[in-house]
């Protein structure tokens, strides 16, 4: 197959049964033939290529089904849908198939495919490069604690800038568990009006400082402003926890390079301002995807390293209830990307409109939601409650991460080998 042309893009789905497989392509149009295909069919793995030419869709078709793939034409859900004879193409097969089938393809897109099967297996085993410290994901899952120094946090748990405060429940934090304290300065509820820079800085500089100075936890910045970010990784925080994924000001991915800070990069769709104003997409996942690959690109260029970056899909901003449960399910498809995940849903407004409860009476609804997080490949979960949180996490890495220990050689005698 040529190479493609435009804004082709590849992405891995999940391992899908072939009912859901057939929901991705019911949401293109395919007709019933091409769903029958797919009726009982279980542990596939799909790949799906958008922004196609409808001649390239044939040829991409015709190759994935000569390598073992079924392979279907659907409705394009890409940049390039509102033209005529575009298309986007499903290959759904077992790993090896998809690997054929990348290998096969050449330049930018086998080798995005390749990467993206790479990741999908690599080990969770690795560092997170945070300044003068490493933070080690895989063996388990680390646990960040929100300290709101507002006043309007949507939780209700912002104590402004009482410095004591928030050095005694940071100090209960880190004996309860938490990793990483990621100390914020400026709401970003739904709605929520900016701060200056000035007050932002009233607001987290003296805590972070102390925090660093007195607590054990590495301690992350939660801002969207450079200078913030700046004041911060020069007083003890080696973490820049940017809702806007280094978008809002220039300086920030700078001052993060510079630091050699950890970052997080989050989806968000508008500002907070706007965000929850009828937010809709075309291909939730697909649109998520991109939008963090882009994040990724723009770290990479501004010198921050590819250990220093995680990515968060951004639970609750810019999306509904079903954008939400549906990121939940469908979350491991983001390991493809590489990238650590960080994933926030503590006490949110998804948790309260299930569970008909007020922020403060989330704690059940928060767990399950970690605990179903971790089993999607989350490898960090940014929490309230980090005493249970973390309990739950515990929990959910025993069952979840078993090392397979090599067998004893009597062991090997008395069984013999597999």
């Amino acid at each position: 197959m040529k190479e493609a042309t435009g804004l082709l893009r590849v992405r891995l789905l999940h391992s899908l049964t072939g009912n859901q497989i057939a929901e991705e392509m019911r949401a293109r149009g395919a007709d019933s033939q091409a769903l029958q295909q797919l009726e009982g069919k279980l542990h596939w793995a799909g790949a799906i290529f958008s922004g196609l030419s409808m001649e390239e869709a044939v040829e991409l078709r015709k190759k994935a089904k000569e390598l073992g793939a079924e392979a279907f034409l659907c409705k394009s859900l890409s940049a390039r849908g509102k033209e005529k004879e575009a298309a986007d193409l499903i290959a759904a097969g077992t790993l090896e198939t998809l690997k054929r089938l990348a290998e096969s393809l050449q330049e930018e897109v086998g080798r995005s495919l390749r990467e993206m099967l790479e990741n999908w297996q690599r080990p969770r085993a690795r560092e997170w490069l945070c300044g003068g410290r490493r933070l080690q994901l895989g063996e388990r899952t680390l646990v960040m604690g929100i300290l709101n120094a507002t006043p309007d946090s949507f939780s209700g748990d912002g104590f402004g800038v009482d410095i004591d405060e928030g050095l005694r429940r940071a100090r209960q934090m880190a004996a309860d568990g938490a990793d990483i304290l990621d100390v914020g300065g400026e709401s970003s509820r739904p709605g929520a009006e900016p701060v200056s820079v000035e007050e932002e800085l009233r607001r987290v500089l003296p805590l972070i400082e102390r925090i660093a100075q007195e607590v054990e936890a590495a301690v992350s910045i939660d801002t969207t402003k450079a200078k913030v970010a700046e004041e911060a990784l020069a007083r003890g925080a080696c973490i820049v926890n940017d809702i806007s994924a280094l978008r809002m000001e220039e300086g920030m991915a700078a001052a993060a390079a510079r630091a050699k800070a950890g970052v997080v990069l989050m989806h968000m769709l508008g500002t907070p301002r706007d965000m929850q104003k009828d937010p809709r997409y075309a291909d939730l996942m697909g649109e998520i995807s991109s939008f963090l690959t882009e994040a990724v690109q723009r770290a990479l260029a501004a010198g921050i390293g590819r250990e220093q970056i995680v990515i968060d899909p951004g639970i609750g901003f810019g999306k509904t209830l079903e954008h939400n449960l549906e990121i939940l399910r469908r979350l491991e498809e983001l390991r493809a990307l590489g990238y650590p995940i960080l994933v926030g849903t503590s006490r949110k407004s998804t948790i309260g409109k299930i569970l008909g409860t007020e922020p403060d009476d989330r704690l059940e609804g928060t767990a399950a939601t970690v605990a179903l997080a971790i089993a999607g490949g989350a490898d960090i979960v940014r929490v309230h409650d980090v005493k249970e949180m973390a309990r739950a996490a515990k929990m959910a890495d025993a069952i979840l991460r078993v090392k397979q220990a090599e067998p004893k050689e009597e062991e090997v005698v008395k069984w013999g080998k597999i």
